[in-house]
Protein backbone atom coordinates (compact mmCIF):
# COMPACT_ATOMS: atom_id res chain seq x y z
CA UNK A 1 0.00 0.00 0.00
CA UNK A 2 1.45 3.63 -0.48
CA UNK A 3 0.96 4.91 2.78
CA UNK A 4 4.07 6.22 3.35
CA UNK A 5 5.13 3.90 6.57
CA UNK A 6 8.67 2.95 6.03
CA UNK A 7 10.72 2.99 8.66
CA UNK A 8 14.19 2.79 6.77
CA UNK A 9 15.82 4.48 4.26
CA UNK A 10 14.74 2.61 1.28
CA UNK A 11 16.76 4.19 -1.59
CA UNK A 12 20.34 5.43 -0.21
CA UNK A 13 21.32 6.81 -4.05
CA UNK A 14 17.92 9.30 -3.82
CA UNK A 15 18.91 9.60 -0.07
CA UNK A 16 22.17 10.82 -0.83
CA UNK A 17 21.08 13.25 -3.90
CA UNK A 18 18.12 14.71 -1.34
CA UNK A 19 20.45 15.18 1.16
CA UNK A 20 22.78 17.10 -1.02
CA UNK A 21 20.02 19.35 -2.50
CA UNK A 22 18.92 20.24 0.95
CA UNK A 23 23.25 21.25 1.99
CA UNK A 24 23.13 23.69 -1.20
CA UNK A 25 19.84 25.02 -0.17
CA UNK A 26 20.32 25.37 3.51
CA UNK A 27 16.95 24.13 4.71
CA UNK A 28 15.96 22.28 7.81
CA UNK A 29 13.34 20.05 8.91
CA UNK A 30 11.13 20.70 11.67
CA UNK A 31 10.12 17.36 13.63
CA UNK A 32 6.73 16.74 14.59
CA UNK A 33 7.33 16.62 18.00
CA UNK A 34 8.33 20.55 17.55
CA UNK A 35 5.17 21.19 15.21
CA UNK A 36 3.19 20.05 17.99
CA UNK A 37 5.18 22.02 20.69
CA UNK A 38 6.55 25.29 19.13
CA UNK A 39 6.61 27.10 22.09
CA UNK A 40 10.38 25.46 22.35
CA UNK A 41 11.60 25.94 19.26
CA UNK A 42 13.37 29.60 20.34
CA UNK A 43 16.95 28.45 18.30
CA UNK A 44 14.82 27.29 15.57
CA UNK A 45 12.74 30.40 15.02
CA UNK A 46 15.39 33.36 16.12
CA UNK A 47 15.21 35.62 13.41
CA UNK A 48 11.42 34.09 11.83
CA UNK A 49 9.68 37.43 13.06
CA UNK A 50 11.19 39.42 10.21
CA UNK A 51 10.03 36.12 7.30
CA UNK A 52 6.90 37.15 5.49
CA UNK A 53 4.58 34.04 6.39
CA UNK A 54 3.44 34.28 2.68
CA UNK A 55 6.62 33.81 0.85
CA UNK A 56 7.93 30.23 -0.19
CA UNK A 57 10.77 30.61 2.39
CA UNK A 58 12.31 27.45 3.95
CA UNK A 59 11.57 29.18 7.47
CA UNK A 60 8.44 28.73 6.76
CA UNK A 61 8.45 25.21 7.81
CA UNK A 62 8.95 26.27 11.31
CA UNK A 63 5.07 27.59 11.32
CA UNK A 64 3.53 24.92 10.25
CA UNK A 65 1.40 24.45 13.27
CA UNK A 66 -1.52 25.73 15.35
CA UNK A 67 0.67 28.20 17.55
CA UNK A 68 1.02 31.20 15.01
CA UNK A 69 -0.31 34.43 16.67
CA UNK A 70 -3.15 36.30 14.72
CA UNK A 71 -0.27 38.26 12.58
CA UNK A 72 1.37 35.51 11.73
CA UNK A 73 4.50 36.22 12.03
CA UNK A 74 4.86 35.77 15.96
CA UNK A 75 4.56 32.51 18.69
CA UNK A 76 0.83 32.33 20.62
CA UNK A 77 1.20 30.89 23.94
CA UNK A 78 -2.04 29.08 23.37
CA UNK A 79 -3.40 28.11 19.81
CA UNK A 80 -6.14 30.80 18.37
CA UNK A 81 -9.36 30.46 18.49
CA UNK A 82 -12.82 31.25 19.11
CA UNK A 83 -15.43 31.08 21.31
CA UNK A 84 -18.62 31.20 19.93
CA UNK A 85 -21.17 32.93 22.26
CA UNK A 86 -24.74 31.89 22.24
CA UNK A 87 -26.20 35.10 20.73
CA UNK A 88 -24.67 33.47 17.59
CA UNK A 89 -25.36 29.40 18.41
CA UNK A 90 -28.85 29.74 20.42
CA UNK A 91 -27.23 27.19 22.92
CA UNK A 92 -25.32 26.94 26.07
CA UNK A 93 -22.50 24.90 25.91
CA UNK A 94 -19.60 26.69 24.27
CA UNK A 95 -18.49 25.80 20.83
CA UNK A 96 -14.42 26.40 20.95
CA UNK A 97 -13.06 26.53 17.25
CA UNK A 98 -9.60 26.45 16.66
CA UNK A 99 -8.20 28.85 13.44
CA UNK A 100 -6.84 27.45 10.53
CA UNK A 101 -6.37 30.76 8.73
CA UNK A 102 -3.19 31.51 10.93
CA UNK A 103 -1.03 28.79 9.25
CA UNK A 104 1.34 30.15 6.85
CA UNK A 105 1.41 29.96 3.08
CA UNK A 106 -2.17 28.51 2.26
CA UNK A 107 -4.04 29.94 5.29
CA UNK A 108 -5.35 26.81 5.98
CA UNK A 109 -4.33 23.88 7.99
CA UNK A 110 -3.98 21.48 5.01
CA UNK A 111 -0.35 22.46 4.75
CA UNK A 112 0.22 20.82 8.08
CA UNK A 113 -0.76 17.08 6.08
CA UNK A 114 1.43 18.03 3.17
CA UNK A 115 4.21 18.36 5.23
CA UNK A 116 3.64 15.13 6.84
CA UNK A 117 2.95 13.36 3.57
CA UNK A 118 6.14 14.45 1.53
CA UNK A 119 8.81 14.67 4.05
CA UNK A 120 9.05 11.09 5.11
CA UNK A 121 9.55 9.87 1.68
CA UNK A 122 12.85 12.70 1.95
CA UNK A 123 14.00 11.36 5.13
CA UNK A 124 13.55 7.74 3.69
CA UNK A 125 15.00 8.14 0.21
CA UNK A 126 11.61 7.22 -1.57
CA UNK A 127 11.15 10.54 -3.13
CA UNK A 128 13.90 12.25 -5.33
CA UNK A 129 13.68 16.11 -5.62
CA UNK A 130 15.95 16.31 -8.77
CA UNK A 131 13.76 13.82 -10.67
CA UNK A 132 10.02 13.12 -8.75
CA UNK A 133 7.00 15.40 -9.34
CA UNK A 134 4.85 15.22 -6.13
CA UNK A 135 1.17 14.75 -7.04
CA UNK A 136 -1.32 16.04 -4.61
CA UNK A 137 -4.61 15.28 -5.25
CA UNK A 138 -7.33 17.44 -3.24
CA UNK A 139 -10.38 19.14 -3.64
CA UNK A 140 -8.75 22.61 -2.59
CA UNK A 141 -6.36 23.47 0.40
CA UNK A 142 -4.11 20.13 0.33
CA UNK A 143 -3.28 20.56 -3.25
CA UNK A 144 -2.39 23.98 -2.02
CA UNK A 145 -0.38 23.32 1.04
CA UNK A 146 1.12 21.00 -1.25
CA UNK A 147 2.42 22.72 -3.94
CA UNK A 148 4.02 25.24 -1.00
CA UNK A 149 5.46 22.49 1.00
CA UNK A 150 7.27 21.23 -2.74
CA UNK A 151 8.24 24.70 -3.76
CA UNK A 152 9.84 25.34 -0.30
CA UNK A 153 11.54 22.33 -0.59
CA UNK A 154 12.78 22.40 -4.00
CA UNK A 155 10.44 19.66 -4.91
CA UNK A 156 8.18 19.96 -8.81
CA UNK A 157 4.87 19.95 -6.91
CA UNK A 158 1.56 19.58 -9.20
CA UNK A 159 -2.42 20.09 -7.97
CA UNK A 160 -5.00 17.99 -9.11
CA UNK A 161 -8.34 19.43 -8.17
CA UNK A 162 -12.05 19.83 -9.15
CA UNK A 163 -12.48 22.15 -12.00
CA UNK A 164 -15.49 23.69 -9.92
CA UNK A 165 -13.95 24.72 -6.67
CA UNK A 166 -13.67 28.31 -6.01
CA UNK A 167 -11.89 30.60 -7.93
CA UNK A 168 -9.80 31.97 -4.91
CA UNK A 169 -8.30 28.49 -4.85
CA UNK A 170 -7.23 28.55 -8.68
CA UNK A 171 -5.41 32.28 -8.55
CA UNK A 172 -3.36 31.83 -5.50
CA UNK A 173 -2.30 28.22 -7.31
CA UNK A 174 -1.58 29.71 -10.18
CA UNK A 175 1.05 32.13 -8.67
CA UNK A 176 2.98 29.54 -7.03
CA UNK A 177 3.10 26.61 -9.36
CA UNK A 178 6.11 27.33 -12.12
CA UNK A 179 4.28 25.77 -15.17
CA UNK A 180 0.25 26.34 -15.61
CA UNK A 181 0.49 22.60 -16.50
CA UNK A 182 0.96 22.25 -13.15
CA UNK A 183 -2.46 22.48 -12.51
CA UNK A 184 -4.89 19.29 -12.97
CA UNK A 185 -8.71 20.28 -13.29
CA UNK A 186 -10.55 17.21 -13.15
CA UNK A 187 -14.47 17.49 -13.93
CA UNK A 188 -16.71 18.12 -11.52
CA UNK A 189 -16.96 20.07 -8.09
CA UNK A 190 -16.33 18.98 -4.06
CA UNK A 191 -18.34 15.51 -4.25
CA UNK A 192 -15.87 14.11 -7.15
CA UNK A 193 -13.44 12.60 -5.81
CA UNK A 194 -13.24 9.34 -7.83
CA UNK A 195 -12.38 11.31 -11.00
CA UNK A 196 -9.69 12.48 -8.94
CA UNK A 197 -8.16 9.80 -8.27
CA UNK A 198 -8.67 8.88 -12.15
CA UNK A 199 -6.49 11.64 -12.87
CA UNK A 200 -3.77 10.44 -10.59
CA UNK A 201 -3.82 6.73 -12.19
CA UNK A 202 -3.26 8.77 -15.57
CA UNK A 203 -0.59 10.34 -13.60
CA UNK A 204 0.80 7.10 -11.90
CA UNK A 205 1.70 5.63 -15.09
CA UNK A 206 4.93 7.84 -15.56
CA UNK A 207 7.04 6.78 -12.55
CA UNK A 208 8.50 9.84 -11.68
CA UNK A 209 4.99 10.77 -10.52
CA UNK A 210 4.71 10.32 -6.77
CA UNK A 211 1.20 9.93 -5.96
CA UNK A 212 0.66 11.84 -2.71
CA UNK A 213 -3.13 10.75 -2.03
CA UNK A 214 -4.51 12.25 1.38
CA UNK A 215 -7.06 9.96 1.63
CA UNK A 216 -5.08 6.93 2.34
CA UNK A 217 -2.03 8.56 3.32
CA UNK A 218 -1.12 7.36 7.14
CA UNK A 219 1.33 10.28 7.50
CA UNK A 220 -2.08 12.63 6.98
CA UNK A 221 -3.62 11.16 10.12
CA UNK A 222 -0.80 10.94 12.41
CA UNK A 223 -0.17 14.85 12.19
CA UNK A 224 -3.38 15.50 13.05
CA UNK A 225 -3.57 12.83 15.89
CA UNK A 226 -0.05 13.80 17.31
CA UNK A 227 -0.37 17.73 16.44
CA UNK A 228 -3.98 19.06 15.96
CA UNK A 229 -5.25 17.12 18.82
CA UNK A 230 -2.81 18.52 21.50
CA UNK A 231 -3.22 21.83 19.94
CA UNK A 232 -7.12 21.51 20.56
CA UNK A 233 -6.41 20.47 23.99
CA UNK A 234 -4.70 23.05 24.94
CA UNK A 235 -7.03 25.92 23.90
CA UNK A 236 -9.79 24.05 25.66
CA UNK A 237 -7.88 23.87 28.79
CA UNK A 238 -7.35 28.09 28.38
CA UNK A 239 -11.01 28.54 28.16
CA UNK A 240 -11.76 26.12 31.12
CA UNK A 241 -9.48 27.47 33.06
CA UNK A 242 -10.59 26.37 36.73
CA UNK A 243 -13.86 25.88 35.93
CA UNK A 244 -15.73 23.09 35.65
CA UNK A 245 -16.18 23.03 31.79
CA UNK A 246 -16.25 19.59 30.15
CA UNK A 247 -15.03 18.53 26.52
CA UNK A 248 -17.71 16.56 25.48
CA UNK A 249 -17.74 16.29 21.91
CA UNK A 250 -15.28 16.86 19.19
CA UNK A 251 -16.63 17.57 15.69
CA UNK A 252 -14.88 17.67 11.86
CA UNK A 253 -16.37 17.34 8.40
CA UNK A 254 -14.95 13.68 7.02
CA UNK A 255 -13.11 15.29 4.16
CA UNK A 256 -9.79 12.96 3.78
CA UNK A 257 -10.41 12.01 7.67
CA UNK A 258 -7.11 13.54 8.73
CA UNK A 259 -8.64 15.86 11.09
CA UNK A 260 -10.87 13.79 12.50
CA UNK A 261 -7.43 11.84 13.84
CA UNK A 262 -7.62 14.56 16.47
CA UNK A 263 -10.66 13.70 17.94
CA UNK A 264 -9.41 10.16 18.56
CA UNK A 265 -6.26 12.08 20.88
CA UNK A 266 -9.32 14.20 22.26
CA UNK A 267 -11.50 11.24 23.19
CA UNK A 268 -8.38 9.70 25.06
CA UNK A 269 -7.23 12.62 26.45
CA UNK A 270 -10.98 14.17 27.60
CA UNK A 271 -13.52 11.23 26.38
CA UNK A 272 -14.84 13.46 23.68
CA UNK A 273 -17.34 11.74 21.47
CA UNK A 274 -15.60 12.03 17.87
CA UNK A 275 -18.52 13.15 15.56
CA UNK A 276 -18.23 13.21 11.63
CA UNK A 277 -19.67 15.81 9.65
CA UNK A 278 -20.85 15.40 6.17
CA UNK A 279 -22.57 17.33 3.41
CA UNK A 280 -26.63 16.85 3.28
CA UNK A 281 -26.59 16.90 -0.22
CA UNK A 282 -24.26 13.61 -0.95
CA UNK A 283 -24.85 11.47 2.70
CA UNK A 284 -22.22 8.79 2.12
CA UNK A 285 -21.93 8.04 5.31
CA UNK A 286 -25.73 8.44 6.87
CA UNK A 287 -27.15 7.03 4.03
CA UNK A 288 -24.68 5.21 1.56
CA UNK A 289 -25.84 8.41 -0.43
CA UNK A 290 -24.55 10.66 -3.14
CA UNK A 291 -25.11 13.66 -4.34
CA UNK A 292 -23.35 17.30 -5.27
CA UNK A 293 -23.07 20.03 -2.74
CA UNK A 294 -20.94 22.89 -2.16
CA UNK A 295 -19.17 22.94 1.24
CA UNK A 296 -15.75 23.48 -0.29
CA UNK A 297 -13.19 21.06 1.64
CA UNK A 298 -14.93 17.65 2.39
CA UNK A 299 -15.04 15.69 -0.84
CA UNK A 300 -17.04 12.89 -0.12
CA UNK A 301 -18.63 9.95 -2.25
CA UNK A 302 -16.34 7.26 -0.43
CA UNK A 303 -15.55 6.91 2.66
CA UNK A 304 -11.18 7.78 3.43
CA UNK A 305 -9.22 4.85 3.95
CA UNK A 306 -7.53 6.82 7.10
CA UNK A 307 -10.88 7.27 8.58
CA UNK A 308 -10.83 4.91 11.68
CA UNK A 309 -14.76 4.60 11.51
CA UNK A 310 -14.82 2.27 14.24
CA UNK A 311 -14.15 5.02 16.97
CA UNK A 312 -16.40 7.43 15.40
CA UNK A 313 -19.55 8.13 17.82
CA UNK A 314 -21.84 10.37 15.24
CA UNK A 315 -22.38 11.06 11.70
CA UNK A 316 -24.02 14.44 11.12
CA UNK A 317 -25.46 15.60 7.76
CA UNK A 318 -25.52 19.49 7.11
CA UNK A 319 -26.86 21.04 4.25
CA UNK A 320 -24.55 23.54 2.00
CA UNK A 321 -28.03 25.71 1.97
CA UNK A 322 -26.96 26.89 5.57
CA UNK A 323 -23.39 26.92 4.78
CA UNK A 324 -23.83 28.75 1.76
CA UNK A 325 -26.46 31.40 3.70
CA UNK A 326 -24.19 31.95 6.51
CA UNK A 327 -21.23 32.88 4.66
CA UNK A 328 -23.54 35.39 3.45
CA UNK A 329 -24.30 36.38 7.20
CA UNK A 330 -21.04 36.23 8.42
CA UNK A 331 -19.13 38.06 5.63
CA UNK A 332 -21.13 41.12 4.56
CA UNK A 333 -21.75 44.39 5.90
CA UNK A 334 -25.72 43.62 6.30
CA UNK A 335 -25.39 40.77 7.60
CA UNK A 336 -23.34 41.19 10.53
CA UNK A 337 -24.95 44.74 11.22
CA UNK A 338 -27.84 42.65 11.50
CA UNK A 339 -26.41 40.43 14.20
CA UNK A 340 -25.10 43.44 16.23
CA UNK A 341 -27.58 45.22 16.36
CA UNK A 342 -30.46 43.11 16.26
CA UNK A 343 -29.31 40.06 17.84
CA UNK A 344 -26.76 41.38 20.57
CA UNK A 345 -24.10 39.91 18.92
CA UNK A 346 -20.62 41.95 20.11
CA UNK A 347 -18.92 43.73 17.22
CA UNK A 348 -15.25 41.41 17.99
CA UNK A 349 -17.41 38.42 17.94
CA UNK A 350 -19.06 39.13 14.50
CA UNK A 351 -15.65 40.35 12.85
CA UNK A 352 -14.44 37.20 14.09
CA UNK A 353 -16.52 35.41 12.26
CA UNK A 354 -14.28 36.10 8.87
CA UNK A 355 -12.28 33.33 9.93
CA UNK A 356 -14.63 30.98 9.55
CA UNK A 357 -14.91 29.29 5.37
CA UNK A 358 -17.43 27.07 3.97
CA UNK A 359 -16.41 23.89 5.62
CA UNK A 360 -15.29 25.98 9.22
CA UNK A 361 -19.54 26.77 8.96
CA UNK A 362 -20.70 23.27 8.22
CA UNK A 363 -18.36 22.35 11.27
CA UNK A 364 -19.98 24.54 13.66
CA UNK A 365 -23.60 23.96 12.38
CA UNK A 366 -22.78 20.09 13.23
CA UNK A 367 -21.36 21.29 16.53
CA UNK A 368 -24.82 23.23 17.04
CA UNK A 369 -26.54 19.47 16.23
CA UNK A 370 -24.66 17.69 18.98
CA UNK A 371 -24.69 19.77 21.31
CA UNK A 372 -28.21 19.75 21.06
CA UNK A 373 -29.05 16.03 20.73
CA UNK A 374 -26.47 15.64 23.74
CA UNK A 375 -28.73 18.15 25.89
CA UNK A 376 -25.39 19.90 26.72
CA UNK A 377 -25.46 23.25 28.59
CA UNK A 378 -23.20 25.80 30.05
CA UNK A 379 -20.64 23.48 31.65
CA UNK A 380 -20.02 21.85 28.74
CA UNK A 381 -17.95 22.56 25.74
CA UNK A 382 -17.68 20.87 21.95
CA UNK A 383 -14.46 21.50 20.10
CA UNK A 384 -14.10 22.10 16.34
CA UNK A 385 -11.38 23.48 13.65
CA UNK A 386 -12.44 26.24 10.90
CA UNK A 387 -9.67 24.12 8.50
CA UNK A 388 -9.66 28.09 6.58
CA UNK A 389 -10.89 31.48 6.54
CA UNK A 390 -13.55 33.76 4.43
CA UNK A 391 -10.65 34.76 2.48
CA UNK A 392 -11.18 31.80 0.00
CA UNK A 393 -14.81 32.10 -0.69
CA UNK A 394 -15.16 35.92 -1.67
CA UNK A 395 -16.32 35.03 -5.07
CA UNK A 396 -18.68 32.26 -3.51
CA UNK A 397 -20.95 35.16 -2.11
CA UNK A 398 -22.06 36.53 -5.14
CA UNK A 399 -23.05 33.30 -6.22
CA UNK A 400 -25.00 32.52 -2.84
CA UNK A 401 -26.69 35.69 -3.08
CA UNK A 402 -27.94 35.15 -6.87
CA UNK A 403 -29.01 31.73 -6.08
CA UNK A 404 -30.65 32.03 -2.82
CA UNK A 405 -32.10 35.42 -2.74
CA UNK A 406 -32.84 36.59 -5.86
CA UNK A 407 -29.13 38.88 -6.09
CA UNK A 408 -30.59 40.57 -3.17
CA UNK A 409 -29.09 40.02 0.49
CA UNK A 410 -30.72 42.18 2.77
CA UNK A 411 -31.53 42.67 6.37
CA UNK A 412 -34.90 40.58 6.15
CA UNK A 413 -32.93 37.96 4.49
CA UNK A 414 -30.13 37.88 7.18
CA UNK A 415 -33.20 37.86 9.69
CA UNK A 416 -34.15 34.32 7.89
CA UNK A 417 -30.92 33.31 7.51
CA UNK A 418 -30.26 33.49 11.19
CA UNK A 419 -33.72 31.83 11.87
CA UNK A 420 -33.54 29.01 10.06
CA UNK A 421 -29.91 27.63 9.75
CA UNK A 422 -28.83 29.11 13.76
CA UNK A 423 -31.43 29.33 16.16
CA UNK A 424 -33.82 26.33 14.08
CA UNK A 425 -31.26 24.06 13.55
CA UNK A 426 -32.38 20.84 14.40
CA UNK A 427 -31.21 17.04 15.15
CA UNK A 428 -32.46 15.62 12.38
CA UNK A 429 -30.23 13.73 9.72
CA UNK A 430 -27.54 12.50 12.21
CA UNK A 431 -27.09 8.98 13.56
CA UNK A 432 -25.55 8.62 17.25
CA UNK A 433 -23.58 5.07 15.80
CA UNK A 434 -24.29 1.61 16.87
CA UNK A 435 -21.59 -1.12 16.29
CA UNK A 436 -23.62 -1.99 13.67
CA UNK A 437 -24.07 1.69 11.93
CA UNK A 438 -19.92 1.19 12.56
CA UNK A 439 -19.56 -2.25 10.58
CA UNK A 440 -22.26 -0.92 7.80
CA UNK A 441 -19.36 2.19 7.20
CA UNK A 442 -16.76 0.60 7.25
CA UNK A 443 -17.92 -2.11 5.08
CA UNK A 444 -18.52 0.64 2.36
CA UNK A 445 -14.91 1.49 2.00
CA UNK A 446 -14.28 -1.80 0.14
CA UNK A 447 -15.76 -0.82 -3.11
CA UNK A 448 -13.07 2.15 -2.96
CA UNK A 449 -10.13 0.87 -1.39
CA UNK A 450 -10.08 -2.89 -2.09
CA UNK A 451 -12.29 -3.28 -5.86
CA UNK A 452 -11.18 0.44 -7.61
CA UNK A 453 -7.50 0.83 -5.67
CA UNK A 454 -6.42 -2.29 -5.39
CA UNK A 455 -5.87 -2.63 -1.62
CA UNK A 456 -5.47 -6.24 -0.12
CA UNK A 457 -8.47 -7.82 2.19
CA UNK A 458 -6.08 -7.94 5.12
CA UNK A 459 -4.71 -4.55 4.69
CA UNK A 460 -8.65 -3.02 4.28
CA UNK A 461 -9.77 -5.81 7.73
CA UNK A 462 -6.51 -4.61 9.97
CA UNK A 463 -8.22 -0.76 10.30
CA UNK A 464 -11.09 -2.44 12.21
CA UNK A 465 -8.93 -2.83 15.44
CA UNK A 466 -8.31 -0.03 17.73
CA UNK A 467 -4.75 -1.26 18.11
CA UNK A 468 -3.68 -0.57 14.31
CA UNK A 469 -4.14 3.28 14.89
CA UNK A 470 -3.16 3.49 17.95
CA UNK A 471 0.25 1.54 16.73
CA UNK A 472 0.72 3.81 14.02
CA UNK A 473 1.55 6.90 16.52
CA UNK A 474 5.04 4.78 16.88
CA UNK A 475 5.80 6.30 13.76
CA UNK A 476 6.34 9.99 15.38
CA UNK A 477 9.15 9.19 17.19
CA UNK A 478 10.89 7.12 14.22
CA UNK A 479 10.33 10.22 12.32
CA UNK A 480 11.84 12.73 14.57
CA UNK A 481 15.23 10.57 14.80
CA UNK A 482 15.11 10.66 10.92
CA UNK A 483 14.36 14.09 10.16
CA UNK A 484 17.26 14.41 13.13
CA UNK A 485 20.05 12.34 10.77
CA UNK A 486 18.56 13.43 7.93
CA UNK A 487 19.79 17.87 8.86
CA UNK A 488 22.55 16.21 10.16
CA UNK A 489 23.75 14.48 7.17
CA UNK A 490 22.41 17.90 5.20
CA UNK A 491 24.54 19.84 7.37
Amino acid sequence: MPIGLERDIVDQEIYRRTVGRFREAGIRLPRISQLAGPLGMKDEVAGLADVDPDLPDPRNLFRVHWHNAADRTHLAAVPEHIVLPPEITGIEAKIIVLLGNRFPMVRAHKVLAAYACLVPRLVTGQFDPTRHRAIWPSTGNYCRGGVAISRILGCHGVAVLPEGMSRERFQWLEDWVTDPGDIVRTPGTESNVKEIYDACHALAKDPDNVILNQFNEFGNYIMHRAVTGPALEKAFDAVRGDGPLRARAFVSATGSAGTLAAGDHLKERLGTKVCAVEALECPTLLYNGYGEHNIQGIGDKHVPFIHNVMNTDFVVGVSDAGSDALNLLFNTTVGRGYMTARKGVGQEAAGALADLGLSSIANVLGAIKVAKYMGLGPDDAVLTVATDGAEMYGTELEKAAESDFAGRFDEAAAAETFGRYLLAATTDNMIETTQRDRERIFNLGYYTWVEQQGVSVADFDARRDSGFWNGLMDMVPLWDSLIDDFNRAAG
